[in-house]
């Protein structure tokens, strides 16, 4: 045993060296995971926006739905006037009605108008009432007796006869529109005017007056206010 050489076996010279390569599975199984993780936060993503967005909708449904209600107090204090919660309308029923061919209201009729409008300001005065009240159309109808475009006329003469007797100097005894609340009634209100549409089974009851109320969509904002010439609104007359 002594004297016995041990030999250390060496790799060739001429053996290259073998380069780590990651497999292919093991390829595919990082990028399946990338692509898992990618797709979670993308899709909590969109969750998140759909429940926002949901959220936004349920909380200005609740929002249009307490300023419903504060407009029915309102109505329940004139016996006769209603609101329609599917239409968003303030209906006066029989306690503005127009005689036929007629776009005068009679002096009960304004002064209850003149009574209604400024509870419905207040509302729009309140904090929800600007953020979502866009604006007020007064609809003025008729039976559908006479021409399309007679009618059509008397019908936006019924609206703006509504706006007449809001704006004109009331009857001896009435309190008057302040000069805040009659550029309310100019910003918030819109005449409109109907002729054959949405009429009474009755003739007499379908020679009325609405208020329908349109509201903010989510994200949109009251128009800015322009420099405009205040006051000098005029009067209506009234014959006709």
């Amino acid at each position: 045993m002594i004297g016995t050489r041990i030999v250390l076996k060496r790799g060739g010279k001429d053996e290259p060296e073998k380069p780590f390569w990651i497999s292919f599975s093991d390829l595919m199984t990082a990028l399946m995971v990338l692509f898992l993780v990618a797709m979670s936060v993308a899709l909590l993503a969109v969750t998140k926006t759909v429940t926002e967005a949901e959220r936004a909708r349920a909380e200005r449904e609740k929002e249009l739905e307490w300023l419903l209600e504060e407009v029915e107090k309102a109505a329940q204090q004139f016996p006769g006037v209603s609101v329609d919660r599917n239409r968003n309308v303030i209906d006066f029923g029989e306690r503005a009605l127009f005689d036929t061919g007629s776009h005068q209201l009679k002096a009960n009729q304004a002064a209850l108008l003149r009574q209604f409008v400024p509870k419905v300001l207040e509302i729009a005065r309140s904090q929800l009432g600007q953020q979502w009240l866009k604006r007020i159309v007064v609809e003025g109808f008729t039976d559908q007796r006479g021409t399309y475009l007679f009618n059509l006329n008397l019908s936006l003469q019924r609206s703006q006869r509504v706006l007449c007797v809001l704006l004109n100097s009331p009857s001896s005894g009435e309190a008057e529109m302040s000069p805040e609340e009659q550029e309310q009634i100019r910003e918030l209100f819109l005449v409109g005017g109907y002729s054959f549409n949405s009429a009474k089974p009755s003739l007499e009851g379908s020679r009325r007056i609405e208020f329908r109320l349109e509201y903010f969509g989510i994200g949109e904002k009251p128009p800015v206010k322009v420099d405009i010439p205040r006051g000098n609104f005029g009067a209506c007359s009234m014959g006709g």
